[in-house]
């Protein structure tokens, strides 16, 4: 997976949620996800196109994803609600915006962001992908990029 379709995304995590929520995220090792569900409890779901297409997720712990929304809307919720599931499509909304200006000259597409939430939910990557997870620590938790593309000519040779 080459890292220039991976790389807006994780500069663009980093100083959104710097910029918006006042938190610094560092990053940690890499590893390759065994698994079809996201590390955490919210996922931001974003789709890519072009010469590579798949699936890139923001995967948020609950404390983080609480406390984000507590300092948009200056109100920590109790729990998982509508206003979460706003905030955080917020934030990945802000984030694939800033990604998206870093891969136009990549020929590359990013679709309208989404937000899923729940303990156990699956993210369907590409079938032939081998999705990479990129954990980050903050104060209040951690956030995990979870990228899963095929590049359009991988795509070709395994069809």
């Amino acid at each position: 997976m080459n890292v220039e379709y991976i790389n807006p995304f994780l500069t663009a995590a980093i100083s959104v949620f710097e910029t918006m929520v006042g938190v610094k995220l560092v990053r940690q090792q890499p590893f390759v996800k065994k698994s079809m569900q996201p590390q955490n409890e919210v996922s931001g779901i974003i789709g890519l196109s072009g010469k590579a297409k798949g699936t890139v997720v923001l995967s948020i712990e609950r404390e983080v994803a609480l406390n984000a929304t507590g300092v948009m809307l200056m109100e920590r919720p109790g729990q998982i609600n509508a206003d979460v599931v706003d905030a955080i499509g917020e934030l990945t909304n802000v984030i694939a915006g800033n990604a998206k200006a870093q891969l136009e000259h990549l020929n590359m597409s990013v679709g309208l962001p989404s937000v899923i939430t729940g303990k156990g939910h699956c993210i369907d990557f590409p079938s032939h992908s081998k999705p990479i997870a990129i954990p980050f620590r903050c104060e209040w938790g951690d956030v995990v990029v979870e990228v899963g593309l095929v590049e359009e000519r991988e795509e070709a040779a395994q069809t």
